[in-house]
Formats: structure tokens, sequence, C-alpha cells
């Protein structure tokens, strides 16, 4: 075992370790379609200013999401019931209390000049105008100035406020244990706001220190939280020159985020109180979640078997591999306080499968070493199919974490959590097979049983398909506009069925109906969903809501419809009455899909960038066609056979955005190293070399995921049926644009392009004229010669 070997295993048994003990010592945050959660109604109120109309309300809601978002919970619900209210759930909330105190505050934050002390005792402004008129109302004549108790309750005059909320860039919570105020929320002021606040202290700085008017009246929501003294050393109109200050006022821990998430969250356009605060249970029934959980396990063991098969022993190890890919992979979730949702789980389960793609690049590598020079050593064609992956591995994961990353800083709500998710996935993967994977395979390669029968290892012989494409040698590309006209049918029967059945949106989309029902006898939830299913409303959403009561969640229910739910009902519950019915808007509301439409569109730039920087511009345009390609052609298929398109669907459709590009990468890697090596054999000729090459990666890549996608869609039930299908089409179609679509638009487009072929391997832009480059000698040979 070398040295390098022997730190990979180390290193794997340590994460391994950590991983197994996060496993079992910590329990995961569920959803709130695996364990339910809290329920709470807020009521918008109107003010002197502004109505609490649709328009405000839908405004209200989404601040409320970034304040929870804020909070650490995700995959929450949003939804708008009715004109003004809002209906949020949240899962697995440890202080539901704590969480709808921090959700229901207004936090309307201004900076005040203080005009000395207060004359008449602790006033306040009344957020009713016609009570200034009354003999008994103690606000200024000028409505813009309050009077209000500093933190030590003394009366304070404050002049209008000078600064709002709005000129707040950022803010965070600190503990000042230099200065000894303790905990405190510091705010920097975007670049307008820096100016007023200089002018602002400095008008202060003009009065005598301990001077009420020196000081500045910090106010949130019409409270003081601090009111502190400019420094003596500030003169007159200078100010404070940072576009920064620090809020002091004696806060908790606790305190201190929760102000610092409501000035970065913003305040709410209208006031909101909380009229109702209740549990709900799971929107999926323990069927179908045992389901799923079983189509998963044997979809996932397939997959194991699968590369065990085609690759023997190494395929063995790189299952083990896989194996711990799992537990890396849930152990991160479960310590960064992931939610985890049932499509989430079965993206993960989704995501072992994809996992491998790595180890078949490798070994497939290994394989062409082996039969290009058939008396080198294993150990020595294992380490240069490493070598001669990492390219691929790299770039392919690189446009990956590209994407997860500017979804996660981008978008929000869900997007915002599947690029967490999406980006722990990479980084577990490429570890698992980097150094679980590559110790594992390295230490078997040091037995000379294994070295010696070939049959064993399982790349020593280049496999069935490999062979069989080599005997054939197929002329792909002679034509590569046919394909693209093949590309362009699909494409166009895709949008077709966009335009003349239409998409049909999912409640998260569109909105629907809340109705909630009381039984005069219990009703078990999943009797429940039965006999709802089998009123023909099989989509609709079922829950239990505080003692007893069953909630009933769908798109497309009119009167008609509600009384089959209730007649449903009836027949198991008795006497059945409607105690709520509410229309209620989009979860998935305009806000959240602009800005996941912007995410993705950043993101897709970004890799576009890096695909240019990294190969060649054509490169990238074709793999971003292909990506697009692959885009429509799900959301056509889906519109054809009329599946809703929702929230799962969404996810599933992220997903098959990054497989396309990681297919794409894959074979675009494979046409530089060969054209790089060949500048003088045209291009279609290497192209379709490279894809010979990577075919049989593609297939057994893409046969790991299927596995999988096959025992979800036929086992896993209805709550997983569309997820998977969406999957299987979109690795399918994934497979054939990388081939089909990516390669001959490159081809077409390079037929202009005038930039040279690329620089030959180890002949890059640093090695000197006349003078090759010194190869990198074999980590395994010793120099000796005979």
């Amino acid at each position: 075992m070398t040295r390098a070997t022997a730190v990979r295993a180390v290193l794997a048994a340590a994460v391994l370790l950590v991983s197994v003990f996060i496993t079992l010592t910590m329990s995961p945050r569920l959803g709130l379609d695996l364990q339910g959660g809290t329920r709470i109604v807020l009521q918008a109120r109107d003010t002197a200013t502004v109505e609490a109309d649709r328009e405000t309300t839908d405004r209200t809601l989404e601040v409320l999401r970034q304040r929870i978002d804020s909070l650490g919970v995700s995959e929450p619900t949003l939804t708008r019931s009715g004109e003004d209210r809002i209906i949020v759930e949240l899962p697995d909330v440890q202080d539901p209390r704590q969480a709808a105190e921090v959700i229901g505050r207004t936090a309307q934050l201004t900076f005040h000049a203080v005009e000395g002390p207060g004359t008449d005792g602790p006033q306040e402004k009344s957020p009713d105008p016609e009570s200034t008129t009354g003999p008994e109302s103690t606000t200024d004549p000028d409505p813009r100035r309050l009077t209000l108790p500093d933190e030590q309750g003394r009366s304070l005059a404050l002049g209008e406020p000078r600064l709002s909320g709005a000129g707040v860039e950022d803010a965070s919570a600190a503990f000042d244990a230099q200065g000894g105020a303790g905990w405190t929320v510091s705010l920097e002021f975007r670049k307008g706001a820096g100016q007023d606040w200089k002018k602002l202290t400095g008008e202060a700085a003009c009065h005598p220190a301990g001077d009420d008017r020196r000081r500045v009246a910090i106010v949130l929501d019409e409270k003081v939280i601090s009111s502190p003294q400019v420094d003596p050393s500030v003169g007159c109109r200078a100010g404070l020159p940072s576009g920064a200050t620090q809020i002091t006022g004696s806060f908790s821990a606790d305190e201190a985020r929760d102000l610092a998430l409501l000035i970065k969250g913003g305040a709410l356009p209208v006031p909101v109180e909380i009229v109702e605060q209740r549990t709900v249970g799971p929107t999926l029934g323990a069927a179908a979640i045992d389901a799923s959980a079983q189509a998963a396990l044997i979809g996932a063991a397939a997959t194991a078997l699968f590369i065990t098969v085609v690759y023997r022993l190494f395929g063995a190890l790189a299952a083990v591999a896989l194996g711990a890919y799992g537990v890396i992979s849930y152990a991160a979730l479960v310590a960064l306080g992931v939610t985890l949702t049932l499509p989430g789980l079965a993206g993960f389960v989704l995501a072992i499968g994809m996992a491998v793609d790595a180890n078949v690049l490798v070994f497939e590598r290994a394989r062409e070493e082996c039969a290009d020079r058939p008396k080198r050593s294993l150990r020595s064609a294992l380490a240069t199919g490493f070598q001669k992956a990492w390219s691929a591995v790299a770039d392919s994961n690189a446009t990956t974490l590209i994407a997860a990353g500017l979804l996660f800083f981008l978008g929000s709500g869900p997007v915002k959590g599947f690029g967490v998710t999406l980006a722990i996935g990479v980084l577990a993967s490429m570890f698992s097979a980097l150094v679980i994977a590559r110790a594992l395979t390295e230490i078997a390669a040091n037995s000379r049983f294994v070295s010696d029968y070939r049959g064993v290892n399982g790349i020593g012989r280049p496999g069935a398909v490999r062979t069989w494409l080599v005997r054939k040698d197929p002329k792909l590309f002679r034509k590569p506009v046919r394909w693209l006209v093949v590309s362009a049918a699909l494409v166009a029967v895709a949008v077709a069925g966009i335009v003349v059945r239409g998409v049909d949106l999912g409640v998260e989309f569109t909105g629907g109906r809340l109705v909630e029902y009381s039984t005069s006898r219990p009703v078990d939830v999943e009797t429940a969903r039965d006999s709802i299913a089998s009123a023909g409303f099989g989509d609709a959403e079922v829950t239990t809501a505080g003692d007893g009561d069953l909630s009933v969640r769908t798109g497309k229910l009119d009167n008609d419809g509600e009384h089959a739910v209730r007649a449903a009902l009836a027949e198991e519950g008795g006497e059945t009455t409607k105690v709520r019915d509410e229309l209620i808007g989009p979860s998935l509301g305009d806000e959240l899909r602009r800005n996941a439409l912007i995410a993705l569109g950043v993101a897709v730039a970004v890799q576009l960038a890096y695909l240019a920087v990294r190969f060649r511009w054509t490169f990238a345009v074709a793999s971003v066609v292909a990506m697009v390609h692959d885009v429509v052609l799900v959301v056509g298929a889906f519109a054809w056979l009329g599946r809703p398109v929702d929230g799962i669907f969404l996810a599933a459709l992220l997903t098959v955005i990054g497989y396309s590009v990681n297919d794409s990468v894959v074979v675009f890697d494979r046409v530089r190293e060969l054209w790089g090596a060949n500048r003088r054999t045209p291009l279609d000729t290497i192209a379709r070399r490279a894809v010979l090459q990577t075919v049989p990666r593609t297939v057994n890549t893409g046969m790991g995921a299927l596995f999988i996608l096959a025992a979800l869609a036929v086992l896993g039930g209805d709550s997983l049926a569309d997820f998977a299908l969406a999957l299987l089409i979109g690795i399918v179609v994934g497979t054939w644009s990388s081939v089909f679509t990516a390669v001959p638009g490159a081809l077409a487009l390079e037929r202009g392009a005038k930039a040279p072929p690329p620089p030959a391997p180890g002949k890059g832009k640093g090695t000197p004229r006349g003078k090759a480059r010194s190869t990198r000698r074999d980590p395994l040979d010793n120099g000796a010669r005979v």
C-alpha cells in the first residue's frame, strides 16, 4: 500500500465515523409531507395610508417568506387565503410560539433626532387618525413626530424619521466582548442612507455632551430600542463617516438574532395579526411513505447489483463506496438542518444512482488502458484511469456546483433548498469516488490474485458494449444536420403539446380551495384520503388539523365538487360539518417564480461562460442548447400526458438540467482530448470516436439511475409517480441530446468558427518553442527498463 492510498483510507474512515456518529445521534428535520407541523393564519390589517388588499397581502407574504428563510425553517408553505389572509405552514419548528412572534412583527425601523425630553409623559402615535381629535389624544400635532419612552423609561420628544429600515443593506448579530456591550446588532447602510446617517449624527453632535439632543433614537415598531449619545470626539456637522452603526440594548442572543433578521428581511407593507395557530398532520400517509421507502431500497439494491455485474470486484467496491456516499450526504443534510421531504429523499436516493458516474468514468478509462497495453499492471492502469478521468469529473461537477450556488444565493423557498441539497450531493459523490472508491480499488489492485485474473477485477478486459461498437464503427456524424432536424422535430412536437393541450399547473402555482371539516365520528386520515380519492379527487391533499378536524386542499373545486367531498367523508365519519372554506393563492407565487427563473438564467449564463473558457464557445453553446432541448421535451411530454406541473415537477426538472449538462461535458471532454492529440483529423471523425468511447459510460450511468426511477415509478405509489416519470423522460432525452443534439450542434457551429484546434495534451501555452514539455512519470513506474 502506497502512502497516498493509506492517507485516502484514513481520511475515508474518519469522515465515515463522523457521519455515522451524526446519523445515530441527530434526528432529521422532516417536512410537512412526512411529519406535519404548525399552521399559522395571519390577518392583514389596514393602516391610515395602506389598504390590506390582494396586492398588498401578496407583497406581505413575500416579506414573510424571507423572514422564515432567515429563521432557518426550510420548505415552508405560504399561501394567500382570500383577499387579506395568509396561511403559513412550518415543518418541525422547535418553538412555534417564538416563530409566530417573529413572523407577526411589522418591523418598521426608523432613525430619529432627539429634540429633548418629553413634556407630557410617554406618548405614542395613534394608529387611528380619528383618535387624534379626541380629548385624550397623546399624539403630537405633527403626525411625523413621536413622544416615546427610552430604554430606561424616560420620555423623549423625537423628530420626524430621518432614515428607515429600507436604507439598511445588511444586519447581523454579534457579541461585543471587548466593548462590554454584550449582544448587539450591527447595521450596514446603503450608499445614500450612509450620507443621511452622517448628517443626522453631525447635527446631534452640535449639542453639548449629556444633552438629550446629542442622542439619536433608533425606533422599531414605535418602540425605542436604542438611543445612544454621539461620541464627544465627533465634531459638529462632521458626523459619523462610516456607513455602519451598532444597536445596543441589553439584548439576549435570541433577541439580537431575531432583530437582525427582521431588519434584514424588511418591514411588512401592512401589519398582520395572528388569528389562528394549530398543528397539522402530514400530507402523505404512512402507507405512501412506506411504499416509497421500499421502492427506494429496491432501486438502490438493483443499481448496486448492476454495477457489480458490469465491473465485477471493482464494481462491488464501487457499490460499497456508494453506500458510504449515502451515509455521508445524509449526515451532512441532518447536520445542516435541511428539511427532508419525500421528493427530496427520492432525489437523494436518485443521487446515489447518479453518483456512480465518476466511478464508471474511471473504470472505463482503466479498461481502455488495459486494452491498449495488455501487459500493463492493473495498478498502473487504474492510476492512469483516475488521472485521465479527472478533467471530466472536475468540469461536470464544477458546472453543477455553480448552478447549486446560484440557486441558493439568488433563489428562495424550495429553490434555495434544492441548491443546498444539490451541492451536498455533488461534494459527497466526489469524495466517495475520488477518495473512498479509489482507496478500496487500489488496495484490491495490490492483490496478485485480483491483478492476474482479469475476469475478476472487472477492468482488465473491454466491456461488451465497447467491443460491439468498435467492431461496427457506425458513421454517426457523416451528415450531422439530420440529427439536428430530428431534435428540432421533437421540440416542435413538445411545443405543440404545450400550445394545444396546455400545461396543467398544480395548486402550488395556481392556488385553489382549502376546506376543513368536522365529523361526528373519528375518521382516520388514511381512510379519508381513500374516500376522497374514490370521489374523483386523487390529487387532493388531506391532513389532520387541530383536534380531529380534516383539512382538504385541492386545486379546481367547485361547489358540486365540495358537496361530493363532504358526502365521501360523511360515509365514514357520519354527520360532517364544514368549519372553513377559503380560496387560497399559490404557494409558489409570482416573486418566488421570478426569483427562480432569474437564478436559473444566471446559472445557465455562468455555466456557459465556464464551458467557453474550459472548452470552446461552440461546445458551450451546444451544451446549453441541448439542455434547453431537454427542458422543452420534458415539459411537452407532461403537457401531452396531462400530468400536473407542480413543486415536485420543478425539483425533477432542475435535476434533469444538471444531468443534461453533465452528459454533454463528458462527451466534449473526450472530443477536446482526441482533437488535441489528432489536430489534422477531421472534427466529425474525432466526434464519432469520442461518442463511441463514451457510450459505455453514458449507458452504465443511465442504467444506474433508471433502476431507481423505475422502482419509484412502479412501487412508489402516486406520491412519487410524477417525480419518477419526469426524471425517466429527462434522463432518456438527456442521453439522446448529449450525443445527437450537442455534438451535431457543435459540429455545425465549428464550420463557421476560425479558432484553431485545442493544443495537444502536454503542450500548453507555457511550453517554450522547440522544447517538449517533460512528461510526468507514472507514479507506479520506478524508472527501471530492460
